[in-house]
């Protein structure tokens, strides 16, 4: 039997999470994010997009009204990465984040993208990030992808807002 291959062309369509607040969700994907609502599904579930498309995000209640983060230590989501064209995209991205007083995770240099990390209001954890060009990602002498974890310099991002 010939080993299936997915397609090349496949990407993540959408993300869709269980949130315990409806409402407490959207202040942070619409209102600080910036994402758009483009439909309620009753008053239980709502899906948000960037540019247009039929959604990027799904939020519902359907099992979780009023539920606890799942605690530290369990398997589930550990974060969810939204891509942004350009480096501008991403340092302008990041003066909204300080400017809603949002506390980062963490932000690394991966030699492939720069990324913040941060939590929704319901603990999930989010990954903002852009990609270098592939012709600028790190290889080790044999040509293999080298991905590194180094720091962040926040301050000459967001000198590019």
């Amino acid at each position: 039997m010939e080993k299936y291959e997915v397609p090349s062309g496949v990407r993540v369509g959408h993300i869709h999470l269980k949130v315990s607040n409806l409402n407490r969700a959207l202040s942070f994907y619409q209102g600080v994010l910036g994402f758009e609502i483009t439909q309620y599904y009753g008053q239980s579930a709502v899906f948000l997009s960037a540019g247009g498309y039929h959604h990027h995000i799904g939020l519902n209640i359907w099992e979780s009204p009023d539920g606890p983060a799942p605690p530290m230590g369990t398997t589930g989501l550990y974060h969810v990465a939204f891509l942004y064209p350009t480096r501008r995209d991403l340092a302008k991205v990041l003066k909204q984040l300080q400017a809603k007083g949002v506390t980062l995770d963490g932000a690394a240099d991966h030699g492939v993208s720069q990324a913040l990390y941060l939590r929704d209001p319901d603990g999930n954890g989010v990954e903002l990030y852009w990609d270098r060009p592939k012709s600028e990602w790190p290889l080790d002498a044999k040509g293999n992808l080298e991905m590194t974890t180094l720091s962040l310099d926040l301050a000459d991002l967001i000198s590019q807002a």
